[in-house]
């Protein structure tokens, strides 16, 4: 049963209240070769144009604020499905936009394989950006993207230990070490390769052996054993930082 949403009062007068607009930004984070990476765009008009951004736009006032994201995330990467995408953070100091006061849905989106990478029609360009560059100072972000970026990671780090999102960034097979890849990229830590292994395998289906192997490295020496997440990292999360040796 829905309701009769209540009529609006003849006296109210919008024109009374500030005007300001509502975007979305989302924090696209991945694994690329071994470490944390997150896909920006540089910006192709102003404000702060040629500088490096997450992705994200006006929302429109017809669209939710989660179809805002999707669009957004399809319009300016090219990407169009992500393993996580939700909410984390709302953003709306004076002065973080020089255009108006704007109000920004932060997000943060995982994916498994990036993919080709498009830039959208208002953005230069669009590339994968390892995340310690921008904890190094190395880049140079528009608006309050740093401050975003920063919150997106440690939302993520927390996250590990509470929930499954360490399966999303991996493939439908994996093998361990790359599993452990993320924990140590969002972490910042070296984790002890056996009691990772003992920590996974064996108990509570957290990874089941496809009983295949990945493709020989250059290195030499017996190919890794591939394995599928379990059904158990929808309760979450197998191992805690607090837990683990580090070497």
């Amino acid at each position: 049963m829905t309701s009769t949403p209540p009529s609006t009062p003849s006296d109210y007068d919008p024109s009374r209240f500030p005007a300001f607009a509502v975007t979305v930004d989302i924090v696209i984070l991945t694994m690329s070769s071994g470490a944390l990476h997150v896909l920006l765009v540089r910006r192709g008009e102003a404000p702060f144009w040629g500088r490096w951004a997450v992705p994200g736009g006006f929302k429109r006032p017809s669209e939710t604020l989660d179809e805002a994201a999707r669009r957004e995330l399809t319009e300016e990467t090219g990407v169009d499905a992500a393993s996580v995408l939700r909410q984390f953070g709302a953003y709306g100091d004076p002065g973080r936009d020089p255009r108006m006061n704007v109000v920004t849905i932060a997000y943060v989106a995982v994916l498994r394989d990036v993919g080709a990478i498009v830039a959208g029609s208002d953005a230069a360009d669009a590339s994968l950006i390892p995340v310690s560059a921008i904890r190094d100072g190395a880049v140079d972000l528009a608006f309050d993207h740093l401050r975003i970026v920063g919150d997106a990671i440690e939302r993520v780090r927390l996250e590990l230990d509470t929930t499954g999102i360490a399966a999303a960034f991996v493939g439908p097979t994996f093998t361990l070490a790359e599993l452990r890849a993320v924990y140590e990229a969002v972490w910042g830590v070296q984790l002890d390769a056996a009691n990772f292994r003992r920590s996974i395998v064996g108990r509570d289906e957290w990874v089941i052996p496809t009983g295949n192997r990945a493709r020989p490295g250059t290195a030499g020496g017996r190919p890794a054993e591939l394995y599928r997440a379990g059904r158990a990292w929808a309760r979450g999360g197998p191992i805690h930082r607090t837990s683990n040796d580090r070497k």
